[in-house]
């Protein structure tokens, strides 16, 4: 008690019953996980009104000495773009002081000399302690008053303070931890559902992107892809601002940036300070305001695809920020590799059904034209570049276009130009090695053919060879006007040059064998004619011969005598030799055909046929032997076919021309059913319809008839001078 009777321990009591108070305020406020904006101003509060301060701030310490304010009480917030302060080296040479549990105290002319932030200047007197997290400085917690020094052992109180803010600011970085691990789980399930359900790669790195963008704080966030030329292009862009990075955004990678740096290490990158940066990509980042970026590379089967990155406008990422944006990569690169497996499933598909169409028409046997058409058009679409160009070279040194296909209507050449070899260029280049060519820019090709593939918009072509039976044939090439063909086109291409191959080898064995089998019916055709000239001129004459020398015989014989009569009969059975010998004669090579020419001759045929037939030939003048040869064969075989096997009332025979082309149809009204496979004589028609280069078809319908129609090609001469 004092003298005057007043209790000297009063004060002290009030101030710690008020001190406890405060302390299980914010206590409180802790225990119910108050968000961390509103502890820290309730403190601050608590604090300006228990050591009668006029200023309490509370401010994390950030990485690199960065003062980030986040609770205060007695001054205004700094404005936007004002946060965070930096602690000059006077002022931050006091941390190791805080470190061990103690406050500093500055006053007015200690605070004059020291590099602070403005708000410390505002005061004459300043108390701070540090905050402490599991041993480690957190931030700060100051005071200060305008009015004259804080009270006597404020600095130990102060402590109490901190140590009470320690646990408060643990518990709320559990939390803000435990919620940012929940929201990381939540956006990697969205992530991971997409990718599941097989969402296209654009629509995933989209979704990606924008999650680590919010779920990190970002103000940027990215996604790139590195291109083979040593560039990188963004192929997704996010931004809280309203103004994202430009999607589709092409850079040449170089300098010190963190997509250079990721791709020059293959792995994570950080830049806490973009004035610092260099390099093209620097160049969007400064565009955008970036102060600070971190990027993560995306890796796919061992291959480095990309990168994903985000950005701050206002200072440095924070510690982890790689490690957190890794998870999100690894599902990025999941739905890349799922997109690029279905795209190669699908072009595979896609491949082995052009293949098979190209197939179909070479089993066919279908023209050359025909399959070189079918084989660059479906090369081009499959491969999906903007043209594709079939050569074949030829002995005087010079390529001709036999297909040609394009993906729009830009200028190509026709199919039957050609050019001159030389110079480097893919056709030359595969005519002189035998082995696949590659161009990519033809800027710097050489030759006509270069020159030409100039005109034609051409930038880079890949060409392979088409080779046949061991011989370098021609080349097959895949043309794009953009840029650079895919690595693997050479690959590709080959499948189609073999069916090119295999197509050329069916025409040159059917021409071999149309050849063959020509030479084959023309010698057949020699041989009657030698045959009949023999039959006429020898065996014939010697038996009219004979015949005269019998009749001779039976004029010297007894008239009515036995000798006579045998004589006679001898005679009759020589005449009826003789017919049946000038008859086979005229079956191997009618003279009424050779004499008159097909009208006639197949007048002749009808006439002598057991049934009924009639006759139309629409055919002015005479034509080539082999045409006419090969229809009277063939209607005097269906006529015959007709006589025995068809059981029919009658026959009509058509004959009609057009330019270059003899038509020829025989039908009949019988039982129908014949086939082409069985017996001799359609199959040796087919054989010598063919062998003129002619097609011949049946339609025979049981109880319906048949039909037998032939085509045969035949060239006019020229009229002689």
């Amino acid at each position: 008690m004092t003298a005057d009777g007043t209790d000297e321990t009063a004060p002290l009591l009030k101030e710690i019953v008020e001190e406890q108070a405060a302390l299980r305020r914010v206590a409180t406020l802790v225990a119910s996980g108050a968000e961390s904006a509103a502890l820290f101003a309730s403190v601050a509060k608590e604090a300006v009104a228990l050591f009668g301060a006029d200023i309490a701030v509370i401010a994390r310490l950030d990485p690199g000495g960065a003062v980030v304010l986040v609770g205060s009480r007695g001054i205004a917030q700094p404005p936007r773009g004002m946060n965070p302060y930096k602690l000059g080296p006077s002022f931050a040479g006091t941390v190791p002081v805080w470190q061990a549990g103690r406050a500093v105290r500055l006053e007015a002319a200690v605070l004059s000399s020291l590099e602070v932030p403005e708000h410390a200047r505002q005061s004459i007197s300043s108390v701070s302690a540090a905050i402490l997290v599991e041993g480690q400085i957190w931030g700060l917690m100051g005071l200060g008053s305008r009015r004259g020094p804080l009270p006597p052992g404020t600095e130990q109180r102060v402590v109490r303070f901190t140590e009470l803010m320690g646990i408060a600011v643990a518990g709320t970085l559990a939390r803000a931890e435990l919620r940012g691990f929940a929201d990381e789980q939540a956006a990697l399930r969205r992530v991971a559902t997409l990718v599941a359900r097989g969402a296209p790669s654009e629509e995933v790195l989209a979704a990606v992107t924008e999650e680590t963008g919010r779920l990190l704080g970002a103000h940027h966030a990215l996604t790139a892809q590195y291109n083979p030329d040593h560039s990188r292009t963004l192929v997704s862009t996010w931004s809280s601002t309203g103004t994202p990075l430009r999607q589709g955004s092409w850079r040449p990678l170089g300098g010190r940036n963190v997509h250079t740096l990721v791709f020059e290490t293959g792995r994570a990158a950080r830049i806490d300070d973009y004035a610092a940066a260099s390099g093209p990509p620097a160049e969007d980042a400064w565009a955008a305001g970036l102060r600070a970026a971190v990027a993560v590379p995306i890796s796919i089967q061992g291959r480095l695809w990309g990168a994903m990155g985000v950005a701050s406008t206002e200072g440095p990422l924070p510690p982890g920020t790689e490690e957190r944006l890794a998870a999100f990569t690894e599902l990025a690169a999941t739905a890349i590799a799922n997109t690029e497996a279905r795209t190669e499933l699908r072009e595979f598909a896609d491949e082995q059904a052009a293949l098979r169409q190209v197939a179909t028409l070479v089993a066919r046997g279908a023209p050359p034209q025909e399959a070189f058409a079918a084989v660059t058009e479906e090369a081009g679409q499959v491969l999906v570049v903007d043209a594709a160009v079939l050569e074949q070279y030829t002995p005087d040194g010079t390529a001709v276009f036999v297909g040609v296909w394009a993906r729009s209507d830009a200028p190509l050449a026709a199919v039957g130009s050609r050019a001159t070899l030389g110079g480097e260029n893919v056709s030359s280049l595969v005519f002189r090695t035998g082995q696949p060519g590659r161009i990519d820019d033809y800027d710097l090709a050489t030759g006509p053919l270069a020159e030409l593939a100039r005109q034609m918009g051409f930038r880079s072509t890949v060409g392979v060879p088409v080779t046949v039976d061991g011989r370098l044939w021609g080349v097959l090439s895949a043309v794009s006007r953009s840029g650079p063909l895919p690595d693997g086109t050479e690959t590709r291409l080959a499948r189609f040059t073999e069916l090119a191959a295999t197509a050329v080898a069916n025409a040159e064995a059917r021409a071999a064998l149309t050849v063959s089998r020509a030479r084959i019916v023309a010698a057949a055709d020699a041989t009657r004619r030698r045959i009949e000239g023999q039959l006429n001129e020898a065996v014939q004459d010697r038996l009219v011969l004979l015949a005269g020398q019998l009749r001779a015989a039976q004029a010297a014989a007894p008239a009515a005598s036995e000798l006579g009569q045998r004589l006679e009969r001898m005679i009759t059975e020589m005449n009826d030799v003789l017919e049946q010998l000038r008859e086979i004669a005229r079956g191997l090579h009618p003279a009424v055909l050779a004499d008159g020419g097909l009208r006639p001759a197949l007048a002749a045929l009808a006439a002598r046929s057991a049934v009924p037939v009639r006759l139309d030939v629409q055919v002015a003048g005479r034509l080539p032997e082999p045409a006419e040869l090969t229809a009277y064969y063939a209607v005097s075989e269906a006529l015959t076919n007709i006589a025995k096997h068809a059981d029919a009332s009658g026959a009509r025979v058509d004959v009609t021309t057009e330019p270059g082309l003899l038509r020829v149809r025989v039908r009949d009204d019988g039982r129908g059913g014949a086939d082409v496979s069985r017996g001799s004589g359609l199959t040796g028609l087919r054989d010598r319809v063919e062998a003129v280069g002619g097609q011949i078809s049946l339609r025979s319908e049981p109880e319906a008839g048949t039909t037998v129609e032939l085509t045969l090609p035949f060239q006019v001469s020229a009229p002689a001078d």
